[in-house]
């Protein structure tokens, strides 16, 4: 990636915070967050459980709104977004993938990510999206034939098949071992280094940080420090 001063800004933050209520329990999950990402990153957000790393994800990704401070994605003011627009945002520009992978067990992995494909504007063919993660030849198996590693593969896939132009991870190998997440880390920043596609994700395994661009620390729904790697690793040299 090159130098941070002449990348395009994809998300701006400022003193974002996010308040959940509780009875009489307020719970503060995010306090007060001022962060930039930058067009074809790949960043990890680390921390600890309850960290606020999932809050600020969702905020990102348009599936939750933050209770005071704005985050735009582009020129695109999310905080102030109505449902229906932060709809077609995640629909047009955000693919996510999660801990737990989601596909419908009915369908053949081609047809999970066929799903997708159906409501983009621009999609990939099936089998290329499922050719970028290795998986190209498991097309036709259903999502019980295939190994949990193989499943978050077609999730990842199933992501990246509308050409999104952010992608974004929460937990992704949480569920996996680690010959088997690493693995699934590969796919991911493959996707990251072939399509240009700008990379957030969130983990509290520290080992994984060595792969990124910047790592961004969080801590009580805080930035506790942000680390611009020099030199990045691969998947395949992660040690955890």
């Amino acid at each position: 990636m090159s130098s941070q001063t002449d990348q395009i800004t994809v998300f701006r933050t400022k003193d974002i915070t996010k308040v959940y209520v509780m009875g009489e329990v307020e719970v503060h999950a995010l306090r007060g967050i001022n962060l930039e990402l930058y067009e074809g990153e790949f960043v990890v957000l680390l921390g600890a459980s309850g960290s606020g790393k999932s809050t600020l994800l969702n905020i990102l990704g348009g599936l939750d709104i933050p209770t005071s401070g704005s985050v735009t994605f582009k020129d695109k003011q999310l905080d102030s977004s109505e449902p229906a627009a932060l709809t077609r945002y995640r629909r047009d520009h955000v693919g996510f993938v999660f801990q737990f992978y989601n596909l419908i067990p009915s369908l053949t992995a081609r047809e999970n990510v066929e799903l997708i494909t159906e409501i983009a504007a621009d999609p990939m063919n099936p089998l290329d999206a499922l050719e970028l993660v290795r998986l190209k030849e498991r097309a036709n198996h259903f999502p019980a034939q295939l190994s949990g590693g193989e499943q978050q593969r077609v999730a990842i896939a199933r992501a990246i098949a509308k050409r999104p132009e952010v992608l974004l991870c929460d937990e992704p190998t949480g569920a996996l071992d680690v010959k088997t997440g690493i693995i699934v880390l590969e796919a991911i920043a493959r996707i990251n280094q072939e399509l240009g596609t700008t990379t957030a994700i969130i983990t509290h395994n520290a080992a994984i940080a060595a792969m990124a661009d910047r790592v961004i620390s969080l801590s009580d729904g805080q930035i506790s420090g942000v680390k611009t790697n020099t030199e990045k690793i691969t998947a395949d040299q992660l040690a955890w």
